[in-house]
């Protein structure tokens, strides 16, 4: 078991698989395929409902009925309730690629021509399919289609251009059209009786009536490339909807025989599925672009408009980047697109905009893709001014301007910076100061200019007096970062140089080199420190104070994509083309643990909190999630529990659905590679000596100790304003007798009485009693008696405030004035107490949970400081403490100053 598991994919919303659509009850819902798994959208807005799970393989084809999905994967189906796999079906000998719900069964078909059929009925008892019919060698099948009114009877075209209608029930061909001559790629049944629409591979489209073999109508996209989705309008226009293979969407009027409109740029990629709404002007189409749109005709004109959708990446993303505390993830891709997406919620996942991208291509009649922005190569992001000015900058790839945006209204902003007019070069680098009131890009040509983010106006360049041409560096600038106080700027040149300016002045101050050709730097504006990636595959962490090398890291055996600190600067993460990702402990200065994936990772970004790590991979068009388990795991003293060390752990990517099942045990065993030179299990393991000198802490949150200590503050806030009201009766089941008064009076056990009369015992005798002894004493005497209390530290340590509060309450001696020193020495609660005060002075000769040790004692001694006054035993052990506790604070407060007076020399130096 690494640090990081898979947790889930985002940014994914369909593929390349036809959607299938049924109506429950008012509402529509719509089930795509996302690769391995299944969502379902509800179209009233286009809101996930449902993932599935994920299946072994991508899914090929989808069918829905009521709560039942149907997905064929391979040479198998699966069959779902909802998100629960109750049945697989497993005829087939070779892939399925169409399913078509008919009646009460399921139609399968394969590639090699066999059509089973299942029945909905005894969905998990009967596993077998109830018929099969086997097709013709020379009729390679391409679609399927139930024919209104047509009772047991299908339609099936093949790549061969033929076209046959089949008896299902008979298992029987009925009859052979003689086809067009071209592969049919899809069709669909018209609102007209005998009418259907056939789609074929040369760009025609034939509307043909099937009882007499007549051709009705025939159109042609005027764009090249088969015909790949139809729809009949079924609220009363006579419209026919057909999606080519360029992404266009044609509207055809059957009436008048003609083309009604067109929309252009519908989709990036070729149409998959094309459905009009029962009786409503609404269209929905998808692609294989990972988008849904739902077109509405509602216009004067008769053209449609987009209604809503829902769309993500259509190319690979190549930078990501935690936004919100981690709520949202800004990603940039090769589609041209800058995207925002909700961890939390899908829906709130949205494109920032261009400044109406698609209005402008359709009067200049264009393509959307020639207007948009070139693809980012990187970007920086500042949320402390999110609601006063553009907060994001990004660099376009060949591209002289950097951008703003501004996220409070998910635009692009109104300046555009421009470096160096005079002799523009693309920008290549970009960083946002800590203030959020500056922008500092860095170009190909080694030119580094500052700019105002609330104005677009440039504040200066930085410029090296040494180097042979103007600029700031010789070569291109590969990385520019700001530190946490506006007092220096940081700057990487490809050549290998690193220089450190100032700020304000833009002078240079210091500079050294790397040694090698550098591809990226990262700033981490709390510890000061710069980690450079070089082309020698070597990551080397420089202290830009001390300007020397203080860390230097190896492993990665191809091109490091992406490296990212974390938020306390304590691990250093690290992404490469070989696959895997590892994480460096920088105080350690080793790397602590390692992953291996399929697909080589491009990006990685991990979360302010530590608890998500997002990545970006190879054709991949989502953000993949990975969560710490460190984080969401009680802590262990278990040696190198989490992290592999210098072994690679070979995971799978995160799927689509969370709910997937695994073994989290297992995955470790799954493929874990070792190299030879790391065969001893000390450099796996953890420091688990505690150092000399210093303390260490329970790692509880702050309010459960805390509460220990104001927890009389808590209980008198948490007073009711009023006392109870006593019943106006009594509950039937308790006795109670009658007064004068009118008060309910409880009638007293009889045993009580008795016990009381016959015994005659007093109060000192039944202090002699056994004292009943609580799961909270038994703990504490088993750990004195074996002289071990870390299993009793542990059972406090899950005790809530309140329930250790009653605890050692339940132990204060009440002041008897007839009860001399003698027979107080012989009380229980004595004993226990005196236990209590050893258990404190072990722990804090020990010095472990420091912090919630120091608060039982201050709540101990605010319950039983007035017996340790009077008790001389007692008097002796809390002596004891407090010796104890003196010389191990003076340790603490000796290392303290000393740390103190060396981050002051540091601070004063000069360099």
């Amino acid at each position: 078991m690494g640090i990081f598991e898979p947790f889930r994919a985002i940014g994914y919303i369909t593929t390349h698989v036809p959607f299938s659509v049924q109506r429950l009850g008012t509402e529509t819902f719509v089930t795509v395929s996302v690769g391995k798994a299944f969502q379902v959208y509800n179209c009233a807005k286009l809101t996930l409902v449902l993932v599935g799970p994920q299946l072994p393989k991508k899914i090929r084809a989808l069918a829905s009925h009521r709560e039942y999905t149907f997905a064929a994967f391979g040479r198998n189906i699966a069959v779902f309730r909802r998100a629960h796999q109750v049945a697989t079906w497993e005829s087939h000998t070779a892939k399925v690629n169409q399913l078509l719900l008919f009646g009460e069964h399921i139609l399968s078909i394969d590639v090699k021509g066999n059509i089973y059929i299942w029945a909905f009925k005894g969905i998990t008892e009967n596993l077998s399919p109830v018929g099969h019919i086997l097709l013709e060698r020379n009729f390679t099948p391409s679609c399927i289609m139930h024919p209104d009114t047509y009772l047991n009877k299908v339609i099936l075209g093949s790549q061969q251009g033929s076209l046959q209608l089949w008896n299902i029930s008979t298992k029987t061909k009925l009859f052979d059209f003689k086809g067009w001559n071209s592969g049919i790629s899809c069709t669909v049944s018209s609102p007209a009786l005998d009418v259907i629409a056939v789609g074929c591979s040369d760009g025609k489209i034939h509307v043909h009536n099937i009882r007499y073999d007549e051709e009705i109508v025939t159109f042609t996209h005027s764009n090249r490339g088969a015909v790949t989705a139809l729809s009949f309008s079924t609220d009363g226009q006579p419209l026919l909807a057909s999606g080519g293979s360029s992404g266009v969407i044609s509207i055809w009027n059957l009436e008048k025989k003609r083309l009604h409109t067109v929309i252009g740029e519908a989709h990036d990629c070729a149409i998959v599925s094309l459905h009009f709404f029962a009786n409503e002007p609404v269209l929905m189409s998808s692609s294989a672009d990972n988008s849904i749109k739902m077109w509405i005709f509602d216009t004067t004109d008769g053209d449609p408009r987009l209604l809503r959708f829902r769309s993500g990446h259509s190319a690979p993303p190549l930078c990501i980047r935690f936004y919100a505390n981690g709520r949202h993830i800004l990603s940039a891709g090769q589609d041209r697109a800058f995207r925002l997406f909700s961890v939390i919620q899908d829906q709130q996942s949205r494109e920032l905009s261009q400044r109406q991208v698609a209005k402008r291509a359709k009067k200049l009649k264009i393509k959307e893709a020639e207007i948009k922005l070139k693809p980012v190569i990187a970007f920086d992001v500042a949320e402390i001014r999110e609601r006063d000015w553009c907060n994001v900058v990004t660099c376009h790839m060949d591209t002289p301007q950097a951008y703003v945006w501004r996220l409070q209204n998910f635009v692009i902003g109104e300046h555009i910076l421009s470096p160096c007019p005079e002799y523009p070069t693309p920008v290549k680098a970009c960083a946002i100061s800590a203030c959020g009131d500056f922008a500092v890009v860095g170009t190909a040509g080694g030119w580094i200019e500052r700019f105002n983010l609330q104005s677009g106006i440039s504040r200066g360049s930085y410029i090296d007096a040494s180097e042979r041409k103007r600029g700031a560096h010789g070569g291109e600038v590969v990385g520019v970062a700001c530190d946490s106080t506006n007092t220096v700027l940081i700057s990487g040149g490809f050549n290998g140089d690193v220089k450190v300016w100032d700020f304000k002045g833009r002078g240079l101050k210091s500079r050294w080199e790397v040694g090698c050709s550098l591809v990226k730097i990262v700033y981490h504006r709390y510890n000061g420190l710069l980690a450079t990636v070089a082309d020698d595959l070597v990551i080397r962490l420089f202290d830009v104070v001390a300007l020397k090398m203080v860390r230097k890291f190896e492993g990665h055996s191809d091109r490091i994509t992406d490296v990212c600190f974390s938020e306390d600067g304590k691990w250093l993460l690290s992404s490469s083309m070989d696959g895997t990702i590892r994480i460096w402990d920088v105080i350690l200065a080793r790397q602590i643990d390692a992953i291996h994936v399929d697909v080589s990772v491009t990006g990685l970004s991990l979360s302010p909190n530590m608890d998500v790590l997002a990545t970006t991979h190879v054709d991949q068009n989502g953000v993949y999630l990975w969560v710490n388990q460190t984080m969401f795991s009680a802590p262990t003293n278990k040696v190198g529990s989490y992290g592999s060390g210098k072994a690679i752990v070979s995971v799978d990517l995160p799927s689509v659905s969370s709910t997937e099942k695994k073994s989290l045990d297992n995955d470790f065993d799954k493929a874990v590679i070792i190299p030879q030179e790391v065969q001893d299990s000390s450099d796996l393991s953890v420091l688990s000596k505690q150092i000399p000198d210093l303390v260490t802490l329970s790692l509880l949150p702050k309010s459960q100790w805390q509460s220990l200590i104001n927890l009389d503050i808590i209980k008198e806030r948490n007073k009711p304003i009023e006392p109870p009201k006593k019943p106006e009766k009594a509950p039937f089941f308790l006795p109670s007798i009658p007064s004068l008064s009118g008060e309910i009076l409880f009638k007293p056990r009889e045993s009580g009485e008795e016990k009381d009369s016959q015994g005659g015992e007093t109060e000192k005798s039944k202090r002699k009693a056994d004292f009943p002894l609580s799961q909270f004493l038994q703990y504490l005497q088993s750990a004195a008696d074996a002289d071990n209390f870390a299993a009793f530290t542990e059972y406090v340590k899950e005790l809530s405030p309140s329930t250790l509060d009653m605890e050692l309450r339940m132990l204060q001696i009440i002041d008897d004035d007839d009860d001399d020193e003698e027979e107080t020495n012989k009380r229980p609660e004595l004993h226990f107490i005196e236990l209590l005060l050893d258990y404190f002075i072990h722990e804090i000769s020990c010095r472990n949970n420091y912090e919630f040790i120091q608060a039982i004692i201050r709540l101990f001694l605010k319950i039983h400081g007035e017996s340790v006054r009077r008790q001389s035993v007692l008097q002796e052990k809390a002596q004891k403490l407090l010796e104890i506790h003196s010389g191990v604070w003076q340790k603490i407060d000796k290392l303290f100053q000393s740390t103190r007076c060396m981050v002051s020399f540091l601070s004063n130096s000069q360099f």
